[in-house]
């Protein structure tokens, strides 16, 4: 007879179990517990006393990303800011005094500690002339009012010739049906080369009209 094949014996393996004594080594001690508490509440009260101290108060305000004259203007609307801590600073409130320039869409801030804060502006970007009359002003490619123009001044740019009084201030956005849809048809182009033969913008027997500046009307 033939003897059953041999079977290898099974193997075994065996984990041992950390000792009570090593696992409560792991749990950190009343004291270690203490002490990190007692720096995070040092670290609160030195925040909040850094915060209504002038060690951190803003003495330089740096502004960047624009030409050195709305540079000055944006320093001098940001001139409530001087000597206030930088820890203190918020953005929405450094974006509205800044965007209260009409020129200016909208800006970026950082904290340079000490005393810097260092401003980054984005410019509005005039798109078009607004006509009323004898008047004449520069609008933005957001529809925003930048200022009253010299007539004859800035050629490249299509005219917007309203039939009503303008009706907003220099800084608002020119509402629906005085002038807002013209601003939209020229931002509409931005960047291709048609925008530059662009004359002007307007209703052609109701439909919406790019006159060219070789006479041809383009509807759309």
């Amino acid at each position: 007879m033939s003897r059953p094949p041999r079977q290898s014996p099974a193997r075994e393996a065996v984990a041992r179990l950390p000792s009570r004594a090593r696992s409560l080594a792991l749990v950190p001690s009343r004291r270690s517990i203490a002490a990190g508490v007692a720096a995070a509440l040092v670290a609160v009260l030195a925040f909040a006393v850094a915060r209504e101290t002038s060690v951190f108060a803003v003495r330089t305000v740096e502004v960047r990303g624009v030409d050195p004259k709305l540079a000055r203007q944006v320093e001098a609307v940001l001139e409530p800011l001087r000597g206030v801590s930088l820890l203190k600073v918020h953005g929405d409130q450094v974006a509205r005094l800044a965007t209260s320039l009409p020129s200016v869409a909208g800006v970026t801030y950082d904290r340079a500690f000490p005393n810097t804060l260092r401003v980054v502006v984005e410019a509005e970007e005039p798109a078009a002339v607004v006509r009323h009359g004898a008047g004449a002003w520069l609008v933005s490619r957001r529809g925003r009012l930048l200022g009253r123009i010299a007539q004859r001044t800035h050629r490249r740019l299509p005219r917007i010739w309203l039939a009503g009084a303008l009706g907003v201030p220099v800084g608002a956005t020119l509402a629906p049906g005085a002038g807002a849809e013209e601003v939209a048809l020229i931002d509409a182009l931005r960047g291709a080369a048609l925008s530059r033969q662009v004359r002007s913008v307007r209703q052609v027997d109701g439909q919406w009209t790019y006159l060219l500046r070789g006479g041809l009307q383009l509807r759309v």
